[in-house]
Formats: structure tokens, C-alpha cells, sequence
């Protein structure tokens, strides 16, 4: 399956912005949540076809997250990849187990990225 449409999941306007420039470079569609609780909500109604998502925000942190869309049926076959400050191998280890697919260190390298994308 291509990938076209993406949520970018990030507390911080700035990491959104650089994110969302980013894939509208390489032509994807973005649409945004800015907590782990509007992006389980929305991810039900878009149906996006991945989502990269941040770990460190209020409320709901990015790995319970992406453990409840993960482990819905609904939703359990988007594909996430973490985009985190948080990089030692057992975050990443913890971000694998709750359902992610791969695990990006910040800052994000684009090139990096748009190949994850087109991996999955």
C-alpha cells in the first residue's frame, strides 16, 4: 500500500512544522494532533495510512498511545513510527513493544525519513 496520507502526532508547534514541511515536500498529506488523546480520537475518523508520533507530551505520552491505537482493531494496522528526543535503546525497545514499526531520533533526518516511509 502507498502511503499518502499522514498524521504527525507532536506537543511542540516547532517539530509539527518541521515535520509537516518535510512530507508536504515530498508530496504526502498531513493532518496533526497535538496530544496522545486527539490523535487515538482522530486516527478512528482519518484513517491515516501511517503516523509518526512523539512520546514526550501531556496527558496521554506517546507510548500509551500508540499502544491503544496499536491494539485496536480498528486501527491496529496503521503503521507508527516514533519520532522522539527520547533515544536510548531501551526507549526505543519500549516504543517497538507498545506496536511501533520503527523509531526515529530527533532532530528527524529527512532523507531517513521519507525512506522509512516508503518502506513500510
Amino acid at each position: 500500500m502507498a502511503i499518502k496520507n499522514i498524521m504527525v502526532v507532536d506537543d511542540s508547534a516547532t517539530d509539527m512544522h518541521l515535520l509537516t514541511q518535510m512530507l508536504k515536500k515530498h508530496g504526502y498529506n498531513v493532518a496533526t494532533a497535538s496530544s496522545g488523546e486527539e490523535a487515538v480520537a482522530r486516527v478512528k475518523q482519518e484513517k491515516p495510512d501511517a503516523i509518526l508520533m512523539d512520546i514526550v507530551m501531556p496527558g496521554m505520552s506517546g507510548f500509551e498511545a500508540t499502544r491503544t491505537i496499536a491494539r485496536d482493531p480498528e486501527t491496529a494496522g496503521i503503521p507508527i513510527i516514533i519520532c522522539s528526543t527520547k533515544g536510548q535503546e531501551t526507549d526505543k525497545a519500549w516504543g517497538l513493544r507498545q506496536g511501533a514499526r520503527d523509531y526515529l531520533v530527533k532532530p528527524i533526518n529527512e532523507k531517513v525519513l521519507i525512506e522509512k516511509l516508503k518502506a513500510l
